[in-house]
């Protein structure tokens, strides 16, 4: 999805991308999936951020996303924040604005905090 992170940690996650030919569906449109994945993407770098302290991870248990403004090209920016942070779950929302800060895609991910596998999580900031 070619994302740049501008901000990574257990309470915001925020990233832009420029909108390219990868991200079209057949019709011109950044495709609905495009939105799906960059939110489940960045509420799951900031629930895994928030528990991995406690050797666990977060992984995608329910993802509701919302399609508002189509669009065709510009750069889209992305912000998740929690809404509840549990001890085994976690509920984040999401945010992807266009470049006139017009509202594009919202969606509201739930995770599980599970054990930590051996993957290295780390901020994903340059």
């Amino acid at each position: 999805m070619k994302l740049v992170y501008t901000a990574a940690s257990g309470d915001e996650v925020a990233c832009e991308f420029e909108v390219s030919d990868q991200h079209m569906q057949p019709f011109g449109l950044v495709h609905g999936g495009v939105h799906c994945g960059v939110i489940e993407t960045i509420t799951s770098i900031g629930a895994t951020l928030h528990v991995r302290t406690h050797g666990q991870e977060a992984v995608g248990l329910e993802n509701s996303t919302s399609f508002i403004r189509a669009t065709r090209s510009g750069k889209l920016r992305a912000v998740a924040r929690p809404i509840s942070r549990g001890r085994t779950n976690q509920l984040w929302e999401a945010w992807i604005r266009d470049d006139q800060d017009r509202l594009v895609a919202q969606g509201r991910v739930r995770l599980q905090n599970v054990a930590a596998s051996n993957a290295r999580v780390e901020p994903p900031l340059g």
